[in-house]
């Protein structure tokens, strides 16, 4: 890809990215340039990556062909208003943070641009991300195609309604920690039952890396895999009726919903 990728702000999620883009091809390290609020954030980012870097936001701004806001959202409308003059005509404008819509974007802009949408998660930082994102109509089919070659660089993507949106934290923004409980649970069931720390944590994530990947690779409904598994009268299907006892699936849809309803800001702090 001949083009320049900016980043304002660059924390753990904007460095795994920039990591992911290198890695993978997308653009080499010197088409890339990062802002940060600190010298030594700065100078950690620039040494760790190999990529340009600045204190200046405008800058980035100027240089960028694709222009990632990896900021808070509470700084969003100050950061865009400190830069919305230096932005390039025909940037594409990448938001990462979560609530933050197109239409709040384009307004505080005040004028047609270019806005992807998108919500990241935290196994981005392997390379195993899952990147939900939205565009407005200003984004080309040429944009779009960059713009998936970029999210890919660091796991998989979907490209959504923007209204489905608030809907992404519940099943892959936030997923991941419902994850690592599962993972610690199967873990200490493990421990329990005799097994050193240690490995019951190797064993436990492997099995559900290793089932996620089935049912990506598979393309098999869930269900089917799970029932081959299954024997009949086997202890595993003894296993599925105790968690069916438990409401195992209503727990996760139930948490699924107090994520979405946070999310769309329907829940009091």
């Amino acid at each position: 890809m001949n083009k320049q990728i900016g980043f304002i702000g660059c924390g753990k999620m904007g460095q795994a990215m920039v990591e992911g883009m290198i890695r993978a091809g997308v653009v080499p390290a010197d088409s890339i340039k990062v802002s940060t609020s600190s010298e030594a954030t700065l100078f950690k980012v620039t040494e760790k990556l190999r990529v340009q870097g600045s204190l200046n936001n405008k800058e980035i701004a100027r240089f960028a062909d694709f222009l990632f806001l990896a900021v808070e959202p509470s700084s969003y409308a100050k950061v865009i208003e400190e830069i919305k003059h230096d932005v390039k005509e025909d940037s594409v404008i990448i938001l990462l943070a979560a609530g933050i819509s197109i239409q709040t974007v384009e307004s505080t802009f005040g004028r047609a641009v270019k806005v992807v949408r998108t919500m990241p998660n935290t196994p981005s930082l392997v390379r195993e991300g899952m990147t939900a994102f939205a565009v407005n109509e200003s984004i080309t089919e040429e944009d779009l195609a960059n713009v998936e070659d970029i999210l890919n660089a660091f796991g998989k993507t979907e490209l959504l309604k923007e209204e489905l949106m608030d809907a992404v934290p519940a099943i892959s923004g936030s997923s991941p920690a419902y994850v690592y409980m599962f993972i610690e649970a199967l873990a200490d069931g493990g421990v329990r039952d005799g097994i050193p720390r240690k490995q019951a944590y190797k064993m436990a994530a492997q099995a559900v890396l290793g089932a996620a990947k089935m049912v990506l690779e598979t393309e098999k409904h869930p269900g089917s895999l799970k029932d081959d598994v299954c024997t009949p009268g086997g202890s595993t299907i003894r296993a599925v009726a105790a968690l069916e006892e438990s409401n195992f699936r209503a727990s996760i849809l139930n948490a699924m919903k107090a994520c979405t309803r946070k999310s769309k800001g329907l829940e009091e702090e």
